[in-house]
């Protein structure tokens, strides 16, 4: 290793590791009211400014990297030279440094100097090359093993390599086995930035993997699928708008690197909820020219994914993970965070010797306490807003952003940033409502203008239809309505609360029956349990309260089978309207409705619940469709036909259930089985399972809309309400969950006021306005 004058003193190995030295204060070259800001950047003279942070050290080099003999692997120190600058500082904390004649291209790291006292929470090794927390883009792959690791390590199991959480500093150079960060050009924003802006009201949410969507997908040229460019492709923007999708939600693309003991087992982290940085996109994703290219190819790939999609509607979120990092616990990697400033990056439990506090279930948490740590999450936002042109975010483990000293606090800086900030409160910002921390549940507590995951819908929609059908198959008692209700009315004993009450409505709710963890929509009726044995964890992890009902036999129909055969023909029907059912109530409930991608034609993973190691056709879609298949992608599209044609099933505020000022008619009414209006008594009888709801339409000629709901295991005949208004038409049904393909059969047209429903499921009728 090529030694600093500013090195610690070089050790044999085995020998203690010496008390750390108690320096003085580093005296600063002079103190700014301007910190440059953190990064890399390129500068008109033909140089380069670089800035990072690393309050508790003692001395930091930027590293120039080259790559001086190609011909050796990637792995080869000998592959690499390297030109280390001393950087001045601290200012405020910050290093900061100018070097002329460097290129956008250029290799670079940072080796900090220091203690190495891992008891006080510091952990300066500068045999560590350590990425740029701000880095635009990366070079090469990781390596796992002791070079990776901070402290002198063991190898836990064949190729997992932990260190020794107080153990003493590795001296092995780093610098062949990490990722490098690169200097990328400074980029223009994109032309035009032309954002859909689609109204909540109004949105659809499809959440999608960028490799899952389309590796599969035969009508997009092999070369693209599983990339960015993939998902712009018109196959998939024709999908989308033909669903009547209004915004992509993207798993994870920021840069990201599998655990340790993934990597020791050949797995990966197929969903990427496992950041190395937080600016550059995962290469990976890239099709293979970009890749070759270099970083700045492989930002312009997303952001051209990013425009092509504007300009056919349909806005970008990215599912973002802030709360976290790739290095694992206090014995994990030793690649950014840890080495720069392990106490101010990572929430400590405040203990002594000092240890990480999880509260995200990761090995370490982001300490939203810190003004720094707020600030790189603020960068990070706006620099995806601004220069790739993304629409929003989906935050996950939000809780964890919003801890203060006492827990989690609406009112903490981050989220008062998020709100007023000129460029991202204009954005969908979407929060992931809980971590697994103390207080980790907090479902409606975010403020405004945020959305949030609704677990309660998810709960209520897969207990109604499915939980509770199979404890009554068994003669046990059924759920009621209740809860059900709630969760079709938009959520309001979780979203209404506030200052002043009612301000965020119920498009706060971002209502959802899967997501990508958990079981598919299809494996939800298939399944009574997980079937994760293929993740190499003995089917210990995933979720065992999945709410689901195989409905009698366990698995899909095997491949082959006749499902008009016995047992089959029992078993296939009632699973088919059990999907149709949620994806009914999903999306013509009030709220924002999130779809999985696949759900819409019955997508499986074969009882996987958790496939995050499964970058295979577990998770990929398959877009080879039966008849079934197309019969459920028919139901999909036009459901969400009807919620985009009557304005009565996209509420925008929440509802009162009695005449809003300057209206006669109530916004929503309750009736039961027997075309009666709900009484207050009546909500609590547990046996109760028939339920109408009508929603007028907002202004005069909208149609009013009626649901009706049969959870029973027996056939129910229902007597219609009146029409809300005196100069609304009769009754129409127009869907029913029975059916198959959504069409109405001759026999059912026409005006009625009644209905026979069959057991389970769901109707909806349509009064048009006159």
């Amino acid at each position: 290793m090529v030694q600093s004058p500013r090195a610690e003193p070089q050790r044999a190995p085995g020998d203690p590791a010496p008390r750390p030295v108690v320096r003085p204060l580093i005296r600063p070259t002079a103190r700014r009211s301007h910190v440059p800001p953190l990064g890399v950047y390129v500068t008109p003279d033909g140089g380069i400014d670089a800035a990072v942070l690393a309050s508790h050290a003692t001395a930091v080099d930027l590293c120039l990297i080259d790559v001086t003999d190609p011909s050796l692997d990637e792995h080869d120190p000998n592959r690499y030279t390297e030109r280390r600058v001393e950087m001045v500082g601290p200012v405020y904390g910050v290093w900061h440094t100018h070097v002329p004649d460097v290129s956008p291209g250029q290799r670079y790291g940072f080796r900090v100097y220091g203690p190495w006292d891992p008891r006080a929470g510091l952990r300066h090794n500068p045999a560590k090359l350590l990425v740029d927390p701000y880095a635009r883009g990366f070079a090469g792959r990781l390596r796992y093993g002791p070079e990776v690791v901070g402290s002198v390590s063991t190898e836990r199991e064949p190729g997992w390599w932990l260190g020794d959480p107080y153990g003493a500093a590795d001296e092995t150079d780093s610098l062949a086995y990490v990722p490098h960060s690169v200097v990328v050009a400074p980029l223009p924003p994109p032309a035009p930035l032309s954002r859909p802006r689609i109204p909540w009201a109004e949105t659809v949410i499809y959440e999608a993997h960028v490799r899952g969507l389309t590796m599969l997908r035969e009508d997009i040229p092999e070369e693209l699928r599983g990339t960015y460019a993939g998902v712009a492709h018109p196959a998939v923007v024709e999908h989308l708008l033909s669903l009547g999708v209004t915004t992509l939600e993207l798993l994870p693309i920021h840069k990201s690197v599998a655990e340790s003991r993934l990597a020791a087992t050949g797995l990966t982290n197929y969903w990427g909820y496992n950041t190395l940085g937080f600016f550059a996109p995962n290469a990976a994703y890239a099709t293979r020219a970009a890749q070759e290219q270099g970083a700045e190819a492989v930002l312009d790939e997303v952001r051209g994914m990013v425009h092509l999609l504007h300009e056919a509607g349909i806005e970008v979120l990215l599912d973002v993970v802030y709360n976290h990092t790739c290095e694992g616990g206090d014995d994990g990697l030793h690649l950014a965070w840890r080495g720069l400033d392990n106490p101010v990056y990572y929430l400590h439990d405040g203990a002594s010797p000092a240890a990480l506090a999880d509260v995200t279930g990761t090995g370490n948490s982001l300490d939203f306490r810190r003004p720094r740590v707020i600030q790189m999450a603020l960068d990070s936002l706006r620099y995806w807003a601004e220069t790739v042109g993304v629409d929003g975010y989906r935050f996950d483990l939000a809780v964890t952003l919003g801890r203060g000293n006492v827990g989690f606090d609406p009112d903490h800086p981050f989220l008062v940033a998020l709100q007023t900030d000129p460029v991202l409160s204009g954005l969908k910002l979407v929060a992931e409502p809980w971590d697994v921390g103390p207080g980790g549940w907090q479902t409606g507590s975010f403020p405004s203008p945020m959305a949030e995951w609704n677990d309660r819908f998810r709960d209520a929609a897969r207990g109604f239809w499915l939980d509770a059908p199979k404890q009554g198959a068994r003669g046990q008692e059924m759920l009621g309505l209740r809860d059900l209700a709630t969760r079709l009315a938009g959520s309001a004993d979780l979203f209404g609360p506030g200052d002043p009450p009612l301000v965020r409505g119920p498009v706060a709710s971002v209502n959802y029956v899967t997501a990508h963890d958990g079981f598919t929509l299809a494996d939800l009726v298939a399944y009574d349990h997980k079937h994760n044995e293929a993740n190499g964890e003995d089917n210990r992890d995933g979720s065992d309260n999945n709410l689901s009902w195989n409905h009698g036999i366990e698995g899909h129909t095997p491949t082959g089978d006749d499902a008009t055969t016995e047992p089959w023909q029992a078993i296939v029907p009632p699973r088919r309207r059990s999907q149709r059912n949620l994806l009914g109530t999903l999306l013509l409930a009030a709220g924002t409705p999130m779809l999985t991608a696949g759900d819409e034609f019955g997508r499986s993973q074969g009882g996987n619940n958790n496939a995050y190691v499964q970058d295979n056709e577990v998770s990929w879609l398959r877009w080879a469709l039966d008849d079934a298949a197309n019969d459920l992608l028919e139901t999909t599209r036009y459901l969400l036909r009807l919620r985009r044609e009557h304005p009565a099933l996209r509420a925008d505020s929440f509802f009162l259930g009695s005449p809003r000022p300057n209206e006669s008619d109530p916004d929503l009414l309750w009736y039961s089985g027997a075309g009666t209006l709900m009484e207050p008594a009546t909500w609590n009888e547990t046996y109760r399972r028939v339920l109408q709801m009508l929603r007028p339409g907002p202004t005069a000629g909208d149609a009013d809309v009626l649901l009706v709901v049969n959870g029973g295991l027996d056939d129910a005949h229902v007597t219609l309400p009146e029409q809300a208004r005196a100069d609304s038409a009769p009754w129409e049904l127009v869907w029913d969950s029975s059916w198959d393909f959504p069409f109405v059969p001759e026999d059912e047209a026409g005006p009625r006021t009644s209905v026979t429903m069959d057991a389970l499921s769901l109707q909806v009728l349509l009064s048009p306005g006159r």
